[in-house]
């Protein structure tokens, strides 16, 4: 629905009727680099703070330690005799001796706003389409209203209070920080207070446990250039002023962040000065100017793509999962910001749940599926930036480690661009293929429609990289077939004897779909943008792809998840990885490839039947498999599973967390991926074909989805009633012919013929197309 301006409104909207009783149950509102979670207390907002750029620790200086790689030939010939409890061994000696840093919390920002007596009628708000938090109520003065924004263009967070009940009681507002040290001033032009203090120097990962001192801060001072080793400064910045019934305050936060490889700054007085300056530039504008400026900024993003069920009852919170999924990523990710971590941009903890960082084995890929189909290929750009500054960070880590050429990262990495694999169980600490994953989004903005300068500049090194390194990894396995050694699969274990475990062996299935992956994707480029320098390993490239052992299938005819029939520590294990060819990866189709679809399909149904998908972000994969599986009926109950069991009040996906009151933490994946499902159940476009309507859930009769993006640059709208497609228009991103798969289709453009490769129950057209052209099918 739209109101006659033309505004999204109500089913963009999650509403309820209680304060926020733990983190996860707030409204998190962001500019990308500013966060703020709103607790929407009555008279007293606590707003927990957040800047992206504030992170412990500093750059690492490489250090003298002898290289681990001289252990490599020993692992690779206990790996090859089939002793993986010596090989599990070996691979701790592969690791590094320290771990990526955390994310860190400026402080809860608590603000007195309004009369808090008598309390009724209290409801609040997160308007995902207006891109506002607001929390209204009656008090003993009368009616109170609290709107809030992060302004990207701007850089401030914006709360304005009004109402009769908003008058008495709009005071300046208090820093609660969890850093010591941090000090408290008041500043004249303009008037405000500003808050000024440092982020750990280093901080041990919460799921370390017994260390002395977890959290160390820095007591050094700045240099002459007014930079430290570690442990960054940071200054918030406040003022409130006074209008007609009310008041409003505005926040302005930096850091002292300068680069992942350059010492960043601590010095008090440049920080508080570059702070106020920022509250001062929005200061000088009209509150009607400021809050225009924001709307237009967030509504030019998040109107490009809508999802619309609400002529399928029931639907509503589904629906609400794609807009709240989209909205997140515009509050988290924008260019030039620091790509959306494992909370996004939201966490009140100096120990925040494994490190609140990226964790590149399916996290931070996660985070991004939906960029490019929803219409949000610059909020993408982040997560490539860092990819392409892993290319670089990790050469050292590809030789010291592995003795190899190329670029490695692993498990996860931090603001400082971490590479080394971890201390701990290597089942999670010794996978190196995490720059083979993230160069799947390189590829994937290409495939959407990024330009050559993107291609040459940015995609290609990153393949490169991945590609030397992959082909360095390779042995022969005593068969003929190259798999890639060692290997692991993603925090998951086989049982080795009777009592014992291990994950460390060789070709593992998500690594062998990585490796075929990138070589097949860095010949390509290195054939569309041919150089000198990329011949000779473009030829290496495909010559292992010759030899590259394909992924096999087991006794009871499911995809295996090791190079051989193992049996799993773990049945209904919560990662999924030896399904990435079926999603996010695109090798195995029902028409391509249909002896491993039906595999993958029979290992879906296998740990399903364990019990996986008992975190959001795995219940988040589990809809995009389905989707892929065109399986409507697990598509369903997957999303009722998530939206029942694995969201918090404010629908903020959970993960399972012992160590917190609640028993859960919030973590930002499942809400993001949940939209890349959502949406590949409505169009497909990885397999050849523009694909319509592939997986319509049973409980969507009617509906329509608008600006959905595919590969090769089109864009569809699809209408559906009675569970068929009623209409659908594609705009073609390029000259050429277009491929559209459907059900069924009675009225196709001028020139469309009938093509073979359409799965059973549907039917392929092809016609010549115009860059540009809208094409209607009925």
């Amino acid at each position: 629905m739209r109101d006659p301006a033309g505004r999204m409104t109500a089913r963009h909207r999650i509403e309820v009727d209680a304060p926020a009783a733990e983190f996860e149950d707030g409204f998190p509102i962001g500019n990308g680099s500013l966060g703020a979670m709103l607790h929407g207390r009555p008279g007293v907002e606590l707003a927990d703070l957040n800047a992206d750029t504030l992170w412990s620790g500093g750059p690492r200086p490489a250090g003298p330690e002898p290289a681990p790689a001289a252990v490599l030939p020993e692992l690779r010939r206990a790996i090859a005799a089939g002793d993986h409890l010596r090989a599990e061994d070996l691979a701790r000696e592969l690791q590094g001796a320290g771990y990526s840093e955390s994310y860190q919390p400026l402080g809860g920002l608590e603000w007195r706003y309004g009369d808090h007596r008598a309390v009724g009628g209290y409801r609040r708000r997160l308007d995902l389409a207006a891109g506002e938090a607001v929390t209204e109520y009656v008090s003993a003065s009368g009616p109170v209203r609290l709107t809030a924004f992060a302004s990207a263009p701007d850089g401030v967070l914006v709360l304005s209070a009004t109402g009769p009940g908003a008058g008495p009681r709009a005071i300046a507002p208090r820093l609660h920080s969890l850093h010591p040290g941090v000090a408290a001033a008041r500043v004249a032009d303009p008037a405000c207070l500003v808050w000024t203090g440092r982020a750990p120097a280093h901080v041990v990962p919460n799921y370390v446990p017994g260390r002395r001192d977890p959290v160390v801060y820095a007591t050094d001072g700045p240099d002459a250039a007014g930079t430290v080793a570690a442990g960054m400064g940071f200054a918030v910045a406040a003022a409130v002023r006074r209008h007609g019934d009310g008041a409003r305050l505005l926040v302005a936060a930096v850091t002292g962040f300068n680069g992942p490889d350059r010492r960043p700054g601590a010095d008090p007085d440049a920080l508080a000065a570059a702070a106020v300056a920022r509250l001062a530039r929005a200061l000088a504008r009209q509150p009607d100017e400021l809050r225009a400026r924001h709307t237009e900024d967030h509504t030019r993003l998040f109107t490009r793509a809508d999802l619309d069920l609400s002529d399928s009852p029931g639907a509503a919170r589904a629906e609400l999962l794609f807009h709240l999924g989209r909205y997140l990523l515009i509050a988290s990710s924008r260019p030039g910001t620091q790509p959306a971590n494992l909370q996004g941009i939201w966490n009140a903890d100096v120990r925040p749940g494994w490190s609140s960082n990226w964790t590149t084995n399916i996290n931070a890929e996660m985070n991004y599926w939906a960029a490019e189909t929803t219409g949000l290929p610059e909020l993408h750009e982040p997560l490539l930036a860092l990819t392409r500054d892993l290319a670089v960070a990790g050469e050292r880590t590809a030789s010291r480690h592995y003795a190899a050429r190329g670029a490695a990262a692993h498990h996860n990495t931090d603001l400082w661009r971490f590479t080394a694999p971890v201390p701990g169980d290597p089942q999670w600490a010794n996978w190196p293929s995490a720059l083979a994953w993230l160069s799947a989004h390189a590829w994937d903005h290409l495939a959407f429609g990024a330009g050559r300068d993107f291609g040459r500049a940015v995609a290609l090194p990153i393949l490169r990289a991945a590609a030397r390194f992959t082909l360095d990894m390779l042995v022969d396995d005593g068969r003929g077939a190259l798999v890639i050694s060692p290997s692991t699969s993603p925090e998951h274990h086989f049982l080795v004897g009777t009592a014992g475990h291990a994950a460390t062996s060789w070709g593992a299935t998500l690594d062998q779909e990585l490796a075929r992956e990138v070589l097949t994707r860095f010949t390509a480029l290195s054939a569309r943008w041919p150089a000198p320098a990329d011949a000779a390993l473009a030829g290496e490239a495909a010559t292992a792809l010759r030899n590259l052992r394909a992924v096999g299938t087991g006794a009871d005819g499911a995809l295996l998840e090791w190079y051989d029939d193992r049996p799993p520590r773990e049945p209904g294990h919560r990662h999924l990885s030896h399904l990435y060819g079926l999603y996010p990866g695109t090798r195995i189709t029902e028409t391509g490839t249909p002896s491993d679809f039906a595999a993958a399909r029979r290992a879906l149904q296998t740990r399903l039947a364990y019990g996986s998908g008992h975190t959001g972000w795995s219940r988040a994969w589990i809809l995009c498999l389905a989707a892929r599986l065109r399986d409507a009926p697990l598509a369903a109950t997957t999303i009722a599973a998530l939206l029942d069991d694995l969201c918090s009040a404010s629908l903020l996906t959970l993960h399972p967390d012992q160590g917190r009151p609640s028993g859960q933490i919030f973590q930002i994946d499942g809400n993001l991926g949940v939209v890349a499902g959502l949406t590949e159940l409505l169009v497909q476009s990885h397999d050849g074909a523009v694909s319509l309507l592939p997986a319509l859930p049973p409980s969507w009769p009617a509906g329509s989805v608008r600006g959905i993006r595919c590969r090769g640059g089109y864009t569809a709208s699809v209408t559906w009633a009675g569970g068929r497609l009623a209409e659908a228009v594609v705009i073609a991103g390029a000259t050429g012919p277009l491929t559209v798969e459907v059900a069924s289709l009675s009225a196709a453009p001028p020139g469309a013929t009938e093509v073979a490769g359409a799965p059973p129950g549907r039917a392929r057209w092809r016609w010549p197309a115009q860059a540009g052209t809208g094409y209607h099918l009925r």
